[in-house]
């Protein structure tokens, strides 16, 4: 099956040989769809990757996020979510002064982060993982949240072909801010005007090749 665009309520396949994955449900072996959004199908199995709405957090995401305040224990962190995030002094992956914790980070720094617990309390933010911690370089920018699996592409395919083309580290939040890092500021905005061509145009079918044919016609 083909990858194609649906909306709620449309029925993306027929046959009892078909399970409904995420954001779909199965009516009398007919598998609908639950979101505006792009289906897709692995192994008999019927999903649909969202194209609008807004940021739901998961254990696990790596986002980027601002800091709000910093309190006692930790900071407050925006991740464009409704609720503020917490990353807890034990989350810091070296030695903190209680007494300077501007040191490490300040009032709208912004930093790399990973969603570790969800629980009633709120998000916990963590930076005990590989290249994670406080942003010191580079551009930041925002695209929708339900682009984000478009722009990151299949096994990371497209942050590939856009950092082979622009000489730029690409890391994109699960929450939708992107992080650029190159060489140059020109090369930054060239590996931007990249990403925002591959989120605008995420419903299109053979967008692998629409990114190659931007970047032969629009070469730096």
């Amino acid at each position: 099956m083909d990858r194609k665009v649906v909306i709620p309520g449309e029925i993306i396949i027929d046959g009892d040989e078909y399970l409904p994955g995420e954001n779909t449900e199965k009516k009398e072996g007919k598998i609908y769809s639950l979101r505006y959004g792009l289906a897709e199908e692995q192994n008999n199995l019927i999903k649909v990757i969202p194209l609008s709405g807004v940021y739901s957090p998961r254990r696990g995401n790596i986002v980027i996020g601002k800091v709000e305040n910093v309190t006692a224990n930790g900071w407050l962190i925006d991740i464009g979510y409704a609720d503020s995030a917490f990353l807890s002094l034990m989350e810091v992956p070296r030695f903190v002064n209680k007494d300077a914790m501007e040191e490490v980070l300040d009032i709208d720094d912004m930093v790399l982060a990973k969603i570790w617990s969800i629980n009633k309390r709120g998000i916990d933010l963590s930076l005990k993982s590989r290249g994670l911690g406080k942003i010191e370089d580079g551009i930041i920018f925002e695209v929708n949240p339900n682009k984000v699996p478009r722009i990151i592409g299949k096994e990371g395919s497209m942050i590939k072909l856009i950092k082979d083309n622009t000489g730029c580290d690409v890391t994109v939040g699960q929450n939708g801010f992107v992080l650029i890092k190159g060489e140059t500021i020109s090369s930054e905005l060239y590996a931007k005007r990249a990403v925002l061509f591959v989120a605008e145009n995420s419903y299109v079918s053979g967008l692998t090749e629409a990114v190659d044919k931007w970047f032969k016609e629009n070469k730096e």
